[in-house]
């Protein structure tokens, strides 16, 4: 099972996933704005928490303290937590805190937690965002200028490099010449390229007609 480890500062965010078995069912990240995450089943909480046995909802499940977070441990789960690099092993005893009948546990630098309650694991660790981003700076207010100019440049550059309408009808005309190009080659090949010559009186009379013996027609007859 693949986790994210990173630094845990005391204001910083945390992420949670919640896999069933070995497959990732849900995935929350938090930012460093909470003070506390709450859990329940119910779409409608902070954490919609389904699966594990929670003593009230909704649940504290997690609280800042000036180290970083406290997570409390739903009575029923599975504890287990690895560092960077390691592997996952139960969470030492001297390392929970009770309080008024709660369990819970520091999550220190770098800790990954897997809380663990039948097939459903909930993976704590810190968020995603280590650091709160700052306000853009002059260098970056350049590159977005940069970046900007280069973006409106494209359409003026296309207008500019555009077809003219010169270039427009040579284009067509070099088309229409290899067009007909193309035809001639064909009527070549074909034998049509030979100009055609009037036939001669010799020539007519040594052709035969294929109409039959000639027929006399008298010059005026009657149809009904």
């Amino acid at each position: 099972m693949l986790t994210r480890e990173m630094s845990t500062k005391a204001d910083g965010g945390l992420y949670f996933e919640l896999y069933w078995g070995e497959n990732l069912a849900e995935a929350w990240s938090y930012g460093p704005e909470l003070e506390k995450v709450l859990a329940a089943p119910d779409e409608q909480a902070p954490l919609p928490l389904y699966g594990f046995t929670l003593p009230e909802e909704p649940f504290l499940m997690a609280e800042r303290t000036q180290g970083g977070w406290r997570i409390h441990l739903p009575p029923k789960v599975q504890a287990e937590r690895k560092a960077r690099g390691a592997s996952f092993a139960p969470v030492p005893s001297e390392q929970l805190v009770q309080d008024q009948g709660r369990t819970s546990v520091v999550l220190g630098d770098g800790m990954t937690l897997r809380l663990t309650e039948g097939q459903l694991s909930l993976i704590v660790q810190s968020s995603v965002v280590k650091e709160r981003v700052g306000p853009l700076q002059w260098k970056d207010m350049g590159w977005l200028a940069i970046v900007a100019l280069l973006f409106l440049s494209l359409p003026v550059g296309f207008l500019l490099a555009g077809p003219t309408p010169e270039r427009a009808a040579e284009s067509n005309a070099r088309a229409l010449q290899q067009a007909a190009d193309k035809e001639a080659e064909r009527r070549k090949a074909m034998g049509l390229d030979t100009p055609m010559r009037p036939i001669t009186d010799t020539e007519r009379a040594q052709q035969q007609t294929d109409g039959g013996p000639e027929v006399h027609v008298p010059a005026s007859f009657r149809v009904r």
